[in-house]
């Protein structure tokens, strides 16, 4: 029998990684080639003429799976019914402005987004935040959407899993698919801690740990981290213009796994509200190592914590605190 059509919405849908994101919902990337979808998508007024385009192009484009679409400027039509909603929108940074300023212009979003979700929202909505500062947007969103269970409010930091996985595959000249089990920890920003300590390789004679492989305690340590912590200013230089079919991919992984579920014995980074494990804060969405089953994350437990790793985990989880500082001052 034929799936009932799932409503996924995306903010920002005129935006660049919108432009990605929806064509790999429409055609099943992300909740499965037998799911059908209606796309809600939502930009600002003065991008209302480049959402139309972007309408256009997903009827020209035929999906099979793609049962209706909403493009629209308001918000409570957009979040009507809506079952996995992916915040892509949001103020960025221009230049001359002070971290408070994007602060605050993004608080007054996400707060509004957060009521209109909370009211109109399917029950039991799961929720990614893609726009930065992307874990205290979450947070805000999570503030002002009470209903919401704080287990479905969640931010993206797979893109920087997956940045880690290609920096492994490409220094080791394996194939990104053999790689598994890097985490990244804390803040989807420059703090965040990349970390190979339990990531694994499949070789000929079975699953060898990345740091034996490499064996550059150095690299490791310094470049590599470095790498996956400064790759998304590296696209900007290159590209000009932020990620956007990698951001895109990786939202579509990051649901998919979580509705679907992590082959056994693998992990992958999600930013979700803090319990108080490894030590976090609770009352942080920082990134953990999770595992998906049933449609639920869990924080994988229990991986050993070197004191170079601790200091890095601190340190993140230090900014996090200090952003949900900041972030709530604006709300005063």
């Amino acid at each position: 029998m034929a799936k009932e059509p799932m409503r996924v919405l995306v903010t920002g849908a005129a935006g660049q990684i919108g432009y990605a994101l929806v064509p790999m919902i429409a055609r099943g990337i992300m909740l499965g080639a037998d799911q059908p979808v209606i796309l809600h998508m939502l930009d600002i007024p003065p991008a209302a003429e480049a959402l139309n385009g972007v309408r256009m192009e997903l009827v020209d484009a035929a999906f099979p799976l793609l049962k209706g679409v909403v493009a629209t400027t308001d918000v409570v039509e957009a979040c009507t019914g809506v079952n996995v909603a992916v915040m892509v929108g949001g103020f960025p940074r221009k230049e001359g402005m002070e971290r408070k300023d994007v602060m605050s212009k993004n608080v007054s979003i996400y707060k509004a987004q957060a009521s209109a979700l909370e009211a109109h929202a399917a029950p039991n909505c799961k929720v990614l935040v893609v726009a930065n500062p992307a874990n205290t947007n979450a947070l805000i969103l999570k503030e002002f959407a009470p209903s919401i269970p704080e287990k479905n409010v969640t931010c993206l930091t797979r893109l920087d899993h997956n940045r880690a996985l290609g920096q492994i595959s490409e220094r080791l000249n394996v194939q990104v698919s053999d790689v598994k089990n890097a985490v990244i920890w804390g803040n989807h920003s420059s703090t965040q801690y990349p970390d190979v300590n339990h990531a694994t390789v499949k070789t000929s004679s079975g699953e060898k740990p990345v740091r034996e492989l490499v064996a550059d305690d150095a690299w490791l340590n310094g470049e590599f981290i470095t790498t996956v912590q400064q790759r998304g200013a590296a696209i900007i230089k290159a590209r000009k213009f932020s990620s956007a079919l990698s951001a895109a991919s990786s939202a579509c992984d990051h649901i998919r796994d979580w509705v679907l579920g992590t082959p056994e014995g693998t992990f992958v980074s999600m930013g979700v509200y803090s319990d108080g494990s490894y030590g976090v804060p609770a009352g942080l969405i920082y990134s953990f190592p999770v595992t998906c089953s049933g449609g639920e994350w869990k924080i994988v437990q229990g991986l050993p914590i070197d004191e170079f790793s601790r200091k890095k985990m601190d340190a993140t989880a230090q900014e996090l605190a200090e952003e949900k500082a900041l972030a709530y001052s604006c709300l005063e």
